[in-house]
């Protein structure tokens, strides 16, 4: 009896592992890909916070917009186009939109892509993958709470934050204190 069930087992052991021949299609030289939602490629730069926040900082001749938003947010995608708008009208003036999405990942690309591809966005956008909020978040501004739209508006000499949805004409008074030319659109 235990000779039967071990011959048993060994046949359902080598059937259930195949051949162990590579696919017809698959040369020695080519990796057979794995699909897998963490392995999956999106179409935008994906950074933890400490790769992100190089981008907080920048000390160059640009104003920066940089907006904290996620798709499944009703005030952020209201305010986007906004964001748009002020980024193509402003682009002669320095002004460089960064749009960073907070979306988790398997919304990356079922909703995430084809909002940005479908909207026609053209800033720049980043995923921030980084789960450690409360060490992160203070250090956007340390009075953020963490609520989303939020806002960082700044160049090498001002900073300034805000934790709100914006109109496109609050958006512009924002960025009054930031770009002062008197040939300016604002």
């Amino acid at each position: 009896m235990n000779r039967l069930l071990i011959l048993f087992l060994m046949v359902f052991l080598l059937l259930g592992c195949g051949d162990g021949k590579k696919p017809k299609d698959v040369t020695d030289d080519q990796e057979v890909a794995v699909e897998s939602q963490k392995e999956e490629k999106v179409a935008f730069p994906i950074y933890d916070f400490e790769g992100l926040e190089p981008l907080l900082h920048k000390e160059d001749d640009q104003t920066y917009i940089v907006n904290f938003w996620a798709t499944w947010c009703k005030p952020c995608l209201e305010e986007l186009p906004y964001f748009e708008q002020v980024g193509a009208e402003q682009k002669d003036n320095n002004i460089k939109v960064i749009l960073v999405n907070l979306d988790m990942p398997h919304m990356w690309k079922s909703r995430l892509e084809p909002y940005v591809k479908n909207k026609g966005i053209q800033s720049e956008v980043v995923i921030l993958d980084d789960p450690k909020q409360n060490e992160w978040i203070p250090k956007v501004d340390k009075e953020w709470g963490g609520g989303i739209p939020a806002t960082l508006i700044y160049n090498k000499e001002k900073h300034s934050f805000f934790e709100h949805g914006f109109t496109y004409e609050e958006l512009n008074a924002a960025l009054k204190d930031f770009v002062q030319k008197p040939d300016s659109k604002l």
